[in-house]
């Protein structure tokens, strides 16, 4: 029994360890059987310390959670090398962001200890169902902030997550991490005959969820193509992130622009990324309607992100133009970044001489409608940015739609690891959803994905380029997309009814 917990080594390494571990297991490193030994091992680890105390339990989480973010997230510094104002800022940044992020996992083991585990089975269930829910949480509480869950440290592996077209992605994080702390039970104090069966049920499930995957797409591929009508180019443009502060003439990036999108005669669909325009807003860009004329010809449409005033906010948009740069739909981003697009406690903070961190004083405003963009006989879902992060409730109303369009500034990243965790939420988000995705981003990785999350054509964000897409598999409307996330709710009553008899069983 360990008393002295600021004396013990085992209880800070461990934990620290561990979070480290998991870190490798996520994009773009992918290393996900290292969770079977980081799992396993933090779980092993508590139960063996014999915690007596509540805070000591909260600590332990804690020392994991700020162990897993600060290694995962230090990309969130870059965004403050932008402006020289926000430089003395990078150390609270990338040690506050992973202390606060770490205060969930240790809420986790804190709820955890409440229910006095032990080494037995029904501590793998318990455990996965409390950190699984808190996760949940993370990704809801204050806007939320769904990043890393670890269940995305098997995106690569695409027949096994076709399962989230049905239950998604907090569902499948319940289940992942159940399923890497299933090697714990080798060392429980259970039975040999509890501890065969319970490694043969996980190796089972694996063994038919990967199956059922290879079935999904096997016959999603052998089914034809959709020709399209017009064509869609996708822009992946390496226009430098300073040119918002250094005065760069935006009549020259227009014409990149057009040039890099070997614009031609056909009809087609022009997608640019977000707010790739310097110094232009919605209002401003007919001053540039003569340079536009010049290189899109009357059958092309533009979808570009820019920002738009409306009397006295002021949105981060996604706006289909024609070659006259007319107006013909317009979706104002509904979720925003905080401190990135808007200042929280703006009136408090302003006074100290503070400001969001992309161009500007005043901070964007956020919309409550995403009305879908029709392109002649075509229907996009607009995303923006980070929007792609969240699971469920995409669509806001009933009406079908084709692909989901994300645009992106990705500079903010840097050359980081944050370029491909963002890029890899889009594959969640697709099977998930059961349509293809349309990716256009700016210093980073744009992309087409079909419903089955298959990245079919690519650009790196270290290359520029652009994606042509001429026809489609038509993905369909998943159960998941039907319900959301209520199906994760299902699944943590399932796991509760699995506690209380294996409960019932131990006390027999």
């Amino acid at each position: 029994m360990i008393r002295n917990y600021s004396k013990n080594f085992i209880f800070y390494l461990a934990p620290v360890i561990c979070g480290l571990i998991s870190t490798f297991s996520l994009p773009p490193y992918n290393f996900f059987y290292l969770n079977f030994i980081s799992f396993p091992f933090l779980l092993l680890v508590y139960l063996n310390l014999e915690i007596k105390k509540s805070f000591p339990s909260f600590l332990y989480g804690w020392f994991f959670g700020f162990s897993y973010f600060f290694s995962n997230i230090y990309w969130i510094a870059n965004s403050l090398t932008v402006e020289e104002i926000f430089k003395p800022l990078i150390p609270f940044a990338i040690t506050i962001i992973p202390l606060f992020l770490g205060i969930f996992y240790g809420v986790s083991f804190l709820i955890f200890f409440y229910f006095k585990p032990r080494k037995k089975i029904v501590s793998i269930f318990l455990f996965a169902l409390i950190f699984s829910f808190i996760e949940y949480l993370r990704g809801h509480v204050l806007g939320g902030f769904p990043w890393n869950l670890i269940s995305f440290s098997l995106v690569e592996i695409n027949e096994f997550i076709q399962i989230l077209s049905y239950v998604g992605t907090y569902s499948l994080n319940l289940l992942t991490v159940t399923i890497f702390l299933v090697p714990a039970v080798i060392l429980f104090d259970v039975s040999l005959r509890a501890k065969f069966i319970t490694v043969l049920l996980a190796i089972t499930l694996i063994i038919l969820n990967l199956t059922f995957g290879y079935s999904v797409l096997n016959k999603h591929n052998n089914t034809s193509n959709i020709s399209m009508n017009s064509i869609v180019k996708v822009i992946s443009p390496k226009i430098d992130l300073k040119r918002f502060f250094d005065g760069t003439d935006p009549s020259l990036v227009i014409k990149d622009l057009a040039e890099l999108g070997n614009i031609d005669n056909r009809d087609a669909v022009y997608i640019y990324p977000e707010g790739i325009l310097p110094s232009i807003n919605l209002n401003q860009i007919q001053d540039y309607s003569s340079i536009f004329k010049k290189y899109f010809k009357n059958n092309h449409k533009i979808v570009v992100g820019i920002t738009r005033y409306k009397e006295t906010e002021i949105f981060n948009s996604m706006t289909l133009l024609d070659n006259d740069l007319n107006l013909i739909s317009v979706y104002d981003k509904n979720k925003l970044v905080p401190f990135g697009e808007y200042l929280p406690f703006e009136n408090f903070f302003k006074n100290y001489g503070f400001k969001k961190i992309t161009q500007g004083y005043q901070s964007f405003s956020s919309a409550n409608e995403r009305s879908l963009i029709s392109v002649n006989d075509l229907k996009f879902l607009p995303l923006i940015c980070y929007e792609i992060i969240y699971s469920g409730g995409l669509n806001k109303n009933s009406e079908n739609y084709d692909f989901i369009i994300n645009i992106s500034e990705d500079g903010w990243f840097g050359k980081s690891i944050g370029i491909e965790q963002h890029f890899y939420h889009s594959v969640f988000r697709s099977i998930e959803e059961g349509k293809n995705i349309i990716r256009s981003a700016n210093n980073g990785i744009s992309a087409y994905i079909d419903s089955k999350g298959q990245v079919i054509k690519k650009i790196e964000s270290t290359q520029k380029g652009v994606i042509e897409i001429d026809s489609y598999k038509k993905g369909s409307k998943t159960i998941f997309s039907s319900f959301g996330n209520k199906i994760f709710f299902y699944f943590l009553i399932l796991y509760i009814t699995v506690i209380f008899l294996l409960k019932k069983r131990e006390r027999q």
